[in-house]
C-alpha cells in the first residue's frame, strides 16, 4: 500500500531570534576574561572526556539552531487530575474495614508501646536514685536509646495509618448535592453503587418493596387498572418531564424572566445545576483523551431519573407516600398509600359524585368510571405536591446518601468508639474477670444498636429541606404552582400525626424496632416549622433574585441603547 512521505519544512530562524542564543564576540571576549586565573590553569578534558564533551556541545549547538529544547518539561497542573484518581481510589465501603482494622491493631499495640517506652525512659531517669553510685553503662544506654526511638516511629505509624485512611476516605467521598450545593458523604464505590442499582432493576424494584411491606402482614395494592393508580401514574409522568430541565436552567434562563405577575412563579437558574455524580475513572480517562488531542464522552454516574416504578398500597389509614430505590431503568419509585388519595378527594369531592360520597365507596374498576370522574386541577395539585416530594428524593439519591451514612459510617464510627473505650478501661475491667468485661462489650453492641436505629428512624432535616426546595422547582417546571406547596405543608403540620423522630413508631404498630422504610406510613417526615419557613424563604429568594435580573437587564438595554444612539 502506498504511502505518502512526510514532508519537513526548514525552519528558518532570523537575526534578531538568534542573537539571544549566540553572544556577539565581544560579549564572548568579556566572559573569556572574566574567568578566574584557577580556570586557565585547570586540566583540559582529553580522550573520552573530550569527545564526550565534543558531542554534548553539537547536540547542545543542533538544538539550539532549531529553537527546540533538548529536553521536554510538563507543565505542573498536569499532575492535578491524578489526585481525584488516587482519591477515588479510597472511595468505597471497603476502606471504612480497612480503617477498622487498623484502628484495632493499633489499640492492640499502642498501650504495650506506651508502658514499654515510659518504663524505658524511668529506668534512664531514676537509674542513678536506686543503684547510688553506678552509672548507666554507655552501651545499654544507647541501646535503650536505640529501642525507644523505634517504638516511637512504630507508634506513630500506627496512629497515623487509620487516622490518615479515615480522612482519606472523608475526602474521597465528599461531594456537593445538586442544586443546593450541600456537602455530604457517599462512601460507597461506583462499582457498589451500581450493583445496587442492578440488583433493583426492572420488576426486582417491585418484589424488595413488596418485601418490605409484608412485614406487617400481607400488602393489598390497588392494581393497575383502577382509576386511583392510573391518576397517580399520569401525575408522576408529568412530574418527571421536569427533571430533564433541571439539568438545563441555565439554558432556559430568558423564559424564567419573561414571566408576568399573574403567572406561577419560575425559579431562577440553580449555581449548582442537576448533573451526573462524577466518578474518578472517568476524570482520568477524559484527562488522557484531552492530552492525545480527542474528545471523551461522559460516562459518569447516570441520574437516578425517570420513569420511575409506581405502587399504591390500599390502606385508608395511611396518609403518606415513600420513596424507594436507587439507579435508572425502575431502580427506584414511589409507593403511596391509598389514605392520602381519600384525605384529597374528601376535601374537594369532584361534581361528579353526590354530598353523601365517601372515598371508600368508589369502585376500583377504571374502564366506565374514568370517564365520568375527572379530579379537579386543585386535587392534582395537593397529589403533585406531595409525588414531587419524593421525586426530589429520588433525584438527588438521598437514599443512597442514608444507606451509606446508617450502613456504614455510623456504625463503622461507633464501633471504634467502643473499641477505644474498652482499651482504656481494659486495665480496670481486667482485675474483675472476663464476666465484667463481657458485660462493658455487650454494653457497646447495645448502645450501637439503638444509636444505628436513631439514625434509620430520624430523617435528615437537611435531606427534607432539600426535597421541599428542589420540588417546588419541579412543580414550577411542569406548570404547578409553587407556592400552593406552602399551604398543603402547613395542612400537613397541623393535622393530627405522631411525634416526629420517635422511636416509638406509630400506632398499632407491632414492632418499634422496624427499619424506617417499613414504618413511613403517616408520621415519619419531620413536617415541622423549619421546613416551611426554608420553603417560603426560598420561594421569596425565587422573586428577589428575579427583580435583581429584571433591573440588570433593563440597564443592560439601556447601555446598549445609548452606545448605539452614539455610534
Amino acid at each position: 500500500m502506498f504511502r505518502p512521505a512526510l514532508r519537513a519544512t526548514p525552519r528558518v530562524l532570523s537575526v534578531s531570534s538568534m542573537s539571544w542564543r549566540f553572544p556577539s564576540a565581544g560579549v564572548r571576549a568579556a566572559r573569556v576574561t572574566a574567568l578566574p586565573s584557577s580556570y586557565h590553569s585547570m586540566p583540559k578534558p582529553s580522550g573520552l572526556i573530550l569527545d564526550q564533551v565534543n558531542v554534548y556541545s553539537r547536540r547542545k549547538i543542533w538544538h539550539a539552531q532549531r529553537g527546540v529544547a533538548p529536553f521536554h518539561s510538563s507543565r505542573p497542573n498536569q499532575g492535578l487530575p491524578l489526585i481525584p484518581m488516587l482519591l477515588g481510589a479510597f472511595k468505597a465501603s471497603t476502606t471504612v474495614e480497612v480503617v477498622r482494622t487498623a484502628a484495632r491493631v493499633a489499640l492492640t499495640f499502642l498501650p504495650l508501646i506506651f508502658f514499654k517506652n515510659r518504663w524505658s525512659k524511668k529506668y534512664l531517669k531514676h537509674h542513678e536514685k536506686f543503684h547510688p553510685g553506678v552509672p548507666v553503662d554507655e552501651e545499654k544506654r544507647a541501646e535503650l536509646l536505640k529501642r525507644i526511638r523505634a517504638r516511637t516511629l512504630v507508634f506513630n505509624v500506627l496512629l497515623f495509618v487509620p487516622f490518615t485512611l479515615f480522612w482519606l476516605a472523608i475526602l474521597a467521598s465528599a461531594e456537593q448535592t445538586p442544586i443546593t450545593g450541600r456537602w455530604r458523604l457517599i462512601i460507597l464505590s461506583p462499582e457498589e453503587e451500581d450493583e445496587i442499582a442492578a440488583q433493583l432493576r426492572g420488576p426486582n424494584w417491585y418484589h424488595a418493596v413488596t418485601e418490605i411491606l409484608s412485614t406487617d402482614g400481607p400488602p393489598k395494592l390497588i392494581p393497575t387498572t383502577d382509576w386511583r393508580y392510573q391518576w397517580v401514574r399520569d401525575t408522576l409522568r408529568r412530574l418527571e418531564a421536569g427533571i430533564p430541565i433541571l439539568q438545563r436552567e441555565q439554558e432556559l434562563a430568558s423564559h424564567w424572566l419573561d414571566t408576568t405577575p399573574d403567572q406561577p412563579p419560575l425559579p431562577p437558574p440553580a449555581e449548582y445545576p442537576l448533573r451526573p455524580r462524577p466518578r474518578a475513572t472517568d476524570t482520568m480517562r477524559r484527562w488522557s483523551e484531552g492530552l492525545c488531542g480527542r474528545s471523551s464522552p461522559h460516562s459518569a454516574h447516570v441520574i437516578a431519573g425517570p420513569p420511575y416504578s409506581l405502587l399504591i398500597v390500599d390502606k385508608p389509614d395511611a396518609a403518606n407516600a415513600f420513596s424507594y430505590g436507587f439507579g435508572p431503568d425502575g431502580a427506584c419509585g414511589v409507593v403511596v398509600y391509598s389514605g392520602f388519595i381519600d384525605n384529597i378527594l374528601s376535601k374537594a369531592p369532584s361534581s361528579a359524585f353526590s354530598s353523601g360520597y365517601t372515598p371508600q365507596t368508589l369502585p376500583e374498576e377504571s374502564s366506565w368510571w374514568t370517564r365520568v370522574f375527572v379530579p379537579t386541577e386543585q386535587q392534582t395539585a395537593e397529589l403533585a405536591i406531595l409525588l414531587a416530594h419524593e421525586v426530589a428524593h429520588l433525584v438527588l439519591s438521598h437514599h443512597l446518601e442514608t444507606l451509606s451514612s446508617v450502613t456504614i459510617m455510623v456504625p463503622a464510627l461507633i464501633s471504634m468508639f467502643a473499641d477505644f473505650m474498652r482499651t482504656l478501661l481494659f486495665p480496670v475491667t481486667m482485675l474483675f474477670g472476663p464476666f465484667v468485661n463481657d458485660a462493658v462489650a455487650q454494653l457497646g453492641k447495645v448502645g450501637s444498636g439503638e444509636l444505628t436505629k436513631i439514625g434509620e428512624y430520624c430523617t435528615s432535616v437537611h435531606q427534607e429541606i432539600e426535597a421541599d426546595v428542589v420540588s417546588a422547582r419541579i412543580l414550577a417546571h411542569v406548570g404547578f404552582d409553587a407556592r400552593q406547596a406552602v399551604a398543603f405543608w402547613e395542612h400537613k403540620q397541623n393535622a393530627p400525626q405522631a411525634a416526629e423522630c420517635s422511636l416509638t413508631g406509630r400506632p398499632g404498630t407491632s414492632d418499634p424496632n422496624r427499619v424506617l422504610a417499613r414504618q413511613i406510613t403517616g408520621s415519619s417526615h419531620p413536617v415541622n416549622e423549619v421546613r416551611i419557613e426554608k420553603l417560603k424563604s426560598e420561594l421569596v429568594r425565587w422573586e428577589l433574585e428575579k427583580r435583581v435580573a429584571e433591573k440588570k437587564r433593563i440597564i443592560g438595554e439601556l447601555e446598549r441603547s445609548s452606545i448605539l444612539a452614539f455610534v
